[in-house]
């Protein structure tokens, strides 16, 4: 697995959740490339894994994998 690297914001956004949710977005950040993952238009680089309602937006890079933002699905496209 390639290495992963949490932005601030991104943090902020999995203390924020509950127990059983930070659960299933760590899971589903372990198993980055595998998921429910779409690459997001208009960006070189940026993509999103579904969890649930909640959505990871997160870049790749030679360097690894840097998770900008967890948030629930109707907030988390917007101010990219």
């Amino acid at each position: 697995m390639p290495k992963v690297i949490y932005t601030k914001r991104a943090m902020k956004n999995i203390k924020a959740l509950d127990s059983r949710v930070k659960d299933r977005v760590r899971e589903g950040i372990e198993k980055i490339p595998f998921g429910d993952i779409k690459k997001l238009q208009g960006y070189s680089n940026l993509y999103r894994l579904r969890v649930g309602d909640y959505r990871v937006i997160y870049e790749v890079w030679d360097e690894g994998i840097v998770i900008d933002a967890v948030l629930p699905r109707g907030e988390a496209y917007k101010g990219l």
